[in-house]
Formats: structure tokens, C-alpha cells, sequence
């Protein structure tokens, strides 16, 4: 499927900038619609933006105002499944990590 958005020279898509009141009602929508049930990926489909960029702007949004950030609608089963899979990998990265250091130091020497 090609983008509409795509410029005539190149095929190269021009970068879209977003207002910080467009970021702010996308994650407001988003919120809105996962605590009935939605999908945050509908939602980026509506506002025709990524849904990675979606969760980025919530993240952001969350950090500058020292809130956590929420999964409405959540059972603590879900959450339970999230936060293992989560920590599952990041001992994947943290395991990576501890490689790659000894590889180095070896390569050190």
C-alpha cells in the first residue's frame, strides 16, 4: 500500500510536525477509548499518525508531569502479564549488556 503523502521527487515523505494541543488530545483520545475497550492502534489509524509515535507522546506527556503512565481498563492479571513480559525483557537486554562487556574487555587486553 503506498502513502498518499509520499513527494514527487524521490518518493521521500515529507516530516510531519504536530502541535503540542494535537499531541495532547491523541493521548487524551487514546486513553478515552482504551478505557472502553478501544485499541490504541485504531486510534493512530484515525489520526493518521504511527501507533509507536502514539505511545511515545504518552510517555513524554507522563514523564514531564511525574505521572506514571496508565493502562485504563487494566485487571491486575493484564498488568501482572505486562510487567513480566517487560521484565522478561529487560533481563534480555540486561543478559545482552553483560556480553557485550566481557566481549570488549577481552578485546581490551
Amino acid at each position: 500500500m503506498k502513502s498518499k503523502r509520499k513527494a514527487a521527487s524521490g518518493g521521500r515523505r515529507e516530516r510531519r510536525a504536530f502541535s503540542a494541543e494535537f499531541k495532547a488530545e491523541a493521548i487524551r483520545l487514546a486513553a478515552e477509548r482504551r478505557s472502553v475497550g478501544g485499541s490504541l492502534t485504531q486510534v493512530a489509524r484515525e489520526l493518521e499518525v504511527r501507533p509507536e509515535q502514539l505511545r511515545k507522546w504518552a510517555r513524554e506527556q507522563a514523564h514531564r508531569t511525574g505521572a506514571a503512565v496508565e493502562h485504563p481498563g487494566e485487571s491486575v492479571e493484564q498488568e501482572n502479564r505486562r510487567l513480566r513480559r517487560e521484565v522478561a525483557v529487560l533481563r534480555q537486554e540486561q543478559a545482552f549488556a553483560k556480553k557485550v562487556a566481557v566481549y570488549f574487555a577481552k578485546e581490551s587486553r
